[in-house]
């Protein structure tokens, strides 16, 4: 993994467009796009950068050395959250009360912000796992927050109607056209024009466990 592929990924587990990314450094989003894609391979604010995602520069430039991707030095906690099941994700927005706090057995820790409603899954099959690049394999956890707005770019978790269980994919929103993106390219594009309902923005991406 690249400079730019571990800006890419800190950037997504914050929750960050490219553009808050670059307030929050001092930049402008065409340089965050220059460091994700490669083009800038030593950006000059890697100090600001490492600040804005909550990492040392030492990372951001040299990576951990684990498989843990979610590794980024001492960080404060800020909270538990229970891992729940794809059908009781799916069935978010239509229960008042999804799943009951006392049957999670399970609730991961997270360092980053959340709203009290966030929960876990755990990702399944390989729509998201791409052959470069950024990639969220079949195995790791997210924290979905239910309050965090969507925009175009962000990592969601979506219920299609007609689907029982939700579906983890990419929003996009382009030309006009607004659809869910797998990261794998062997999965098409799903348009959605008023079928599907967005249950969430994924705020933090972990394996639970270092393989």
């Amino acid at each position: 993994m690249n400079i730019g592929e571990r800006v890419k990924l800190k950037r997504l587990e914050l929750g960050l467009s490219q553009d808050e990314l670059a307030a929050r450094s001092g930049t402008t989003q065409q340089s965050i796009v220059n460091v994700e894609t490669g083009k800038t391979k030593s950006p000059r604010n890697i100090l600001e950068l490492a600040k804005a995602l909550n990492v040392s520069p030492e990372y951001l430039k040299d990576g951990d050395g684990s498989s843990n991707i979610s590794y980024i030095g001492a960080r404060e906690s800020k909270g538990h959250y229970p891992l729940i099941s794809w059908v009781n994700a799916g069935g978010w927005l239509e229960a008042i009360e999804p799943y009951r706090k006392e049957d999670i057995d399970v609730w991961p820790e997270t360092t980053v912000n959340a709203s009290d409603g966030a929960f876990w899954l755990r990702v399944k099959g390989d729509s998201m796992t791409s052959p470069v690049g950024f990639t969220v394999p079949e195995g790791m956890i997210i924290l979905v927050d239910p309050e965090k707005e969507p925009v175009s770019g962000k990592l969601v978790v979506a219920k299609l109607e007609s689907e029982n269980e939700a579906t983890f994919k990419q929003y996009m929103v382009d030309a006009g056209r607004t659809y869910l993106k797998a990261l794998n390219p062997h999965h098409p594009p799903t348009i959605i024009n008023g079928n599907c309902k967005i249950i969430g923005v994924v705020v933090d991406i972990k394996w639970e466990h270092i393989p």
